[in-house]
């Protein structure tokens, strides 16, 4: 085979594996939205078969040959060509080491087990969806046998969303973080908090749903390749950067739920939109790594999104929409309430402030399950005692503790420690726009679209072409959490006038 004739292979092949996870991520969103309840076990059959044909397209002996090949020529490719290259053989020798039958049992299971976790959090039913989960951490430990069988199997999980990251590297982390934002916290919570009560009046769903109209026009989305949906929790998919799909949920009783939802998904949004043309359905498209995504949606729901200036555009068209609920509420008003900062359950209505301690709860409790010292059984009431332990709350429910997230009945265990490092990088993100954009003026016009294209020439059209702590390293230098830090403390030291 020819270095020409290896490159159209590579080439078929990742047409074939973008339809098939086109096809996959189409009946995953779905399910996550409108399929009938009855739909499932059709559905889970479906996604087996395509993890069948997947797992024996990439395990071909015709595209296994062009990989070897290139390798043997990576000096006459392309940065791109080389880069692809050795995506794919990293992918190729992961999956070929876990028997094609368990991965194909697996992806059943994990639609069986989304499905259940659905109904479980909606009764606050956690014995029902209890063994799934067990059994999904359980195969995990196992697949990391198959991978990488020296090394920490919860190493494995953390390293597939954020490559290079480590147990050690995330407890100096979130030590860092615990022993600067603690005494912080805790300066705030003996403020004078806070009256949001105006944010928690009736907020009719149809008017949310007009906002969100508005915010996605704010945030010069394309919406010919967007769409939104509706779910329990909502999530970002993306089949191409042709096509991108975000989900929110309405809560009539709460207006910043799915304000910041919505703005939090389009950040992710936008970085899969943006690929640069050249990565177009190629195994490069979209982001990088999950706490270079999260940089980029945390980054819009908080630096952004929470900032006077935002509140400060926002606030005319939620008054128009809702007169009497906002009636007299100023732009300070409306910003500090937005800002309000108070330890509380729920991960995804956490404030910016306290949000990494729930991460921290999480985290902590991904590595005991990992480690074996705990079991699915004994985890709700270890989620409490952290709860207690790290945010002084008392966890009233499963439904608003264990089950509130929808991350591990889908597997993804390793992913929370994302929010928080791409919380702590989009501080230094900013620092370093700033340089270049007048970020206020950028948000006063009523687009971000400075500050979008600022992240698309430095971030977004990469894609996966770098690693993603090369591709931070790039735009700021050298990851340093103490600028996180002093961002929190400046910002929440002038809203609680500490």
């Amino acid at each position: 085979m020819t270095v020409n004739e290896a490159l159209k292979q590579i080439e078929q092949f990742e047409n074939t594996n973008s339809a098939l996870n086109h096809a996959a991520g189409i009946l995953y969103y779905d399910g996550d939205t409108v399929a009938p309840e009855g739909s499932v076990e059709i559905r889970a059959l479906t996604l087996g078969e395509i993890s069948r044909m997947s797992y024996e397209l990439i395990t071909a002996p015709r595209f296994i040959e062009a990989l070897e090949v290139l390798n043997a020529n990576s000096d006459s490719l392309s940065e791109i060509d080389r880069r692809k290259v050795s995506e794919l053989y990293r992918e190729y020798d992961n999956t070929r080491k876990i028997p094609m039958q368990e991965m194909i049992d697996f992806q059943v299971h994990l639609t069986e087990s989304s499905s259940v976790w659905h109904k479980a959090k909606e009764n606050n039913d956690y014995a029902s969806f209890e063994p799934y989960l067990q059994k999904t951490f359980d195969t995990l430990k196992r697949f990391a046998s198959y991978t990488d069988p020296d090394k920490d199997p919860y190493e494995v999980c953390l390293d597939k969303y954020e490559r290079g990251l480590t147990v050690e590297k995330c407890d100096l982390f979130f030590a860092a973080l615990r022993e600067k934002l603690v005494p912080l916290i805790e300066r705030v919570c003996k403020a004078e908090q806070i009256d949001d009560s105006k944010l928690k009046l009736n907020y009719p769903k149809a008017q949310q749903e007009k906002f969100t109209d508005y915010l996605v026009d704010v945030m010069d989305i394309d919406r010919k390749h967007f769409g939104v949906g509706e779910t329990e929790h909502p999530f970002t998919i993306n089949f191409t950067s042709k096509d991108v799909r975000i989900t929110t949920h309405y809560y009539e009783d709460n207006l910043a739920s799915s304000l910041y939802s919505v703005v939090h998904e389009c950040g992710h949004a936008l970085y899969e939109l943006n690929s640069m043309p050249e990565l177009f359905r190629t195994t490069l498209e979209g982001g990088v790594s999950m706490a270079i995504h999260e940089s980029q949606s945390r980054f819009y729901e908080n630096i952004i999104g929470r900032s006077k200036i935002f509140c400060a555009l926002i606030l005319p068209f939620l008054k128009k929409e809702f007169p009497e609920q906002l009636s007299g509420v100023s732009e300070d008003e409306f910003y500090r309430m937005i800002n309000r900062s108070e330890p509380s359950l729920i991960r995804t209505e956490a404030d910016e402030l306290t949000y990494s301690l729930h991460v921290m709860v999480r985290y902590e409790l991904e590595k005991k399950m990992m480690a074996g010292e705990i079991t699915a059984k004994e985890l709700p009431a270890e989620w409490n005692r952290l709860y207690k332990e790290y945010l002084g709350v008392d966890v009233p429910d499963d439904k608003h503790g264990v089950l509130q997230d929808s991350h591990w009945s889908n597997a993804n265990i390793g992913y929370f420690p994302s929010y928080a490092l791409g919380s702590a990088y989009g501080a230094q993100l900013l620092e370093e726009m700033k340089k270049d954009v007048d970020v206020e003026a950028a948000v006063k016009s009523g687009k971000l679209t400075a500050i979008n294209d600022w992240l698309r020439e430095r971030i977004w059209k990469f894609g996966c072409l770098y690693d993603p702590t090369d591709l931070f390293n790039m735009v700021c230098g050298e990851f340093d959490p103490d600028v996180y830090v002093a961002y929190l403390d400046k910002k929440f030291s002038e809203v609680y006038g500490i």
